[in-house]
């Protein structure tokens, strides 16, 4: 419970919706359910341009090898209801340029994460992610009422922790020998966004996304920081 909703009577909450499989449009970034047939091969494309290890670095899946390995693995990925992926669709170009998904899932609290993030390349610290972010918590808090929204990361993923924090996470503290990645320990660093704070964060992000916030060279005016201030 946050600071906020401490000590608020909660005996008429009946929980939150659980997310569905549609389509959330945006300015510059479009999040569909994803689908091997129409995302596999962009996706693929994506895991394996330069700098394609450090990316995966603090994954639970590693780099495919082969495509038709990749494939299966969003077969699979696609059929799960929790994580719930979607493809990252860049509108400009039109292609799938990455991938996030709503996991750990708790309707009856209210609780919900995003995670196993891969933004490629070619829409990394763009407004293109900002909005694919936007558009996730919009959809969890105003459509389908959470309370809570978690980003966790890998303690030693400094890019994550900065990206948490850009967005207006708040850091919460370190879980200490929390899982077991691809052999390694990992020390999970959580950050949550809850409720009562997602209306200033909303309007920062709105602000910050706005068209004339960018120059003709598409730079950005403001920082997102400011926006919030």
């Amino acid at each position: 419970m946050s600071m906020e909703e401490t000590g608020v009577n909660l005996s008429s909450w009946n929980g939150a919706s659980r997310p569905q499989r549609i389509v959330l449009d945006g300015v510059y970034a479009r999040l569909e359910p994803l689908d091997p047939a129409c995302h596999a091969r962009d996706l693929f494309d994506v895991t394996q341009e330069a700098g394609a290890e450090e990316r995966h670095r603090y994954l639970v899946d590693a780099v495919p090898l082969h495509e038709a390995d990749f494939v299966r693995w969003t077969e699979g990925a696609a059929a799960s209801d929790d994580p719930l992926f979607f493809a990252v669709i860049d509108k400009a170009t039109r292609r799938a340029e990455g991938r996030q998904a709503l996991m750990r899932i708790d309707p009856k609290h209210g609780v919900i994460e995003i995670g196993s993030i891969l933004w490629g390349p070619a829409i990394a610290r763009t407004r293109v992610t900002t909005e694919a972010f936007y558009l996730a918590a919009s959809y969890i808090f105003d459509t389908l009422g959470y309370r809570r929204f978690e980003w966790k990361c890998d303690s030693r993923n400094v890019p994550s922790k900065n990206s948490a924090t850009r967005f207006g996470f708040t850091f919460e503290g370190l879980f200490r020998d929390h899982m077991i990645i691809r052999g390694e320990n990992r020390d999970t660093a959580w950050f949550s966004i809850t409720r009562p704070e997602w209306p200033r964060l909303s309007a920062a992000l709105t602000t910050w996304l706005d068209p004339s916030n960018f120059d003709a060279a598409g730079r950005q005016v403001r920082r997102l920081e400011e926006c919030r201030t």
